[in-house]
């Protein structure tokens, strides 16, 4: 049924692994769209954890259809104790992305684990989820998906740019909204500071300590990726295959490896946001808390670097990922071709019903 209001719980987990972002928001439908966050929490993954998504490339399938099984019974638990802990009882769906563990869209294939129709059981509530297989299916690179939300619900600004595990940005160009992965940030930040025995850089204040490093800065800067034309997108093999190789080939410091790739981060970021002026660039993700990183930023650009508040910079994707649950169930558009290149827009996701699901 076509409503106007609707409650849902947005749950996502990103490339950086800080942990399992789940917001409560209620969208409401008038001439605009409307939303707003009501509550909101990160839950840190548990060193096993952390160490199992850090490897999923390297399982074979009967492995991880293993630990697929085993995510979403760990991902039910989370959201359940989400709900139990707000008392939260209007539910229209549960809105998840899942975890990354495959992103191949060149070769047809993308998989997010925790999107198994037995979460649906384990949460008691209606499931929207599994957003990228469809538009990967219709030849699309099945990401960036957040950019529907930023034209529907962020409309107001220029630019919308994410710094998480990678660095991703959205944009209204000729009446089309294009977006596309621009490089890594913290998906390789927080592998090299392990190296300092932390789980990240806080401030970016160990990154500023270092020097650059010219000749891996242009290597980074080099390599093709950066030259192709949207629509592209980034995963964990890529970064394992053209990243750390290129990284650990220079044998230079840990201090110096994070010091240039902040540098590497903020001349692709700018390279794309200076293509037009005087516009404002929104920014959000836990790349934001990296104070040396936004500053290098803004040392490059003359654009406004727009940081909002801590709920939207922290919980934006799941805002988003609980916004396209929410077009999934109206049956609109929530996957755009101009942006993953697929060939059609399309209403993406699967819906599991709990009293349906086996």
């Amino acid at each position: 049924m076509i409503k106007t209001k609707y409650d849902v719980i947005g749950v996502m987990s990103g490339t950086s692994l800080d942990g399992i972002d789940l917001a409560y928001i209620s969208f409401i439908k008038n001439d605009n769209w409307n939303f707003k966050i009501i509550h909101a929490k990160t839950i840190s993954y548990p060193e096993h954890w952390v160490k199992k998504l850090k490897h999923l490339t390297g399982f074979s399938q009967s492995e991880l259809s293993k630990i697929d099984k085993d995510y979403t019974n760990y991902l039910a638990q989370i959201i359940n104790q989400f709900i139990q802990k707000h008392q939260i009882t209007s539910i229209d769906a549960v809105c998840s992305h899942g975890h990354t563990a495959l992103h191949q869209p060149q070769n047809g294939i993308t998989k997010q684990i925790g999107n198994l129709p037995q979460l649906a059981t384990l949460v008691k509530q209606t499931v929207v989820c599994d957003f990228r297989v469809q538009d990967v299916e219709f030849g699309g690179q099945g990401a960036p998906l957040v950019p529907i939300g930023d034209k529907l619900l962020f409309n107001k600004y220029d630019w919308c740019l994410n710094l998480g595990g990678f660095a991703n940005i959205s944009a209204e160009i000729n009446n089309n909204r294009i977006a596309f992965d621009i490089c890594p940030v913290n998906i390789v930040l927080n592998k090299y500071v392990e190296n300092l025995g932390l789980n990240y850089d806080d401030k970016g204040n160990i990154a500023k300590s270092g020097k650059l490093n010219i000749q891996l800065l242009n290597k980074l800067n080099s390599l093709s990726f950066y030259s192709q034309i949207p629509p592209k997108s980034l995963g964990l093999e890529w970064v394992e295959q053209k990243i750390f190789p290129l990284i650990n080939s220079c044998n230079i410091n840990t201090e110096d490896i994070l010091h240039t790739f902040i540098k590497h981060i903020a001349f692709q970021i700018t390279n794309i946001i200076n293509q037009t002026e005087k516009t404002s660039v929104l920014t959000t993700g836990g790349g934001v808390f990296n104070v040396f990183l936004i500053d290098e930023i803004q040392k490059l650009t003359d654009n406004q670097i727009v940081i909002p508040s801590n709920k939207i910079i922290e919980f934006k994707e799941a805002l988003i990922f609980g916004f396209l649950g929410v077009l999934k169930l109206r049956g609109e558009t929530n996957c755009l071709k101009s942006v993953t290149g697929a060939l059609k827009d399309h209403s993406s996701g699967k819906i599991f019903s709990f009293n349906t699901s086996k």
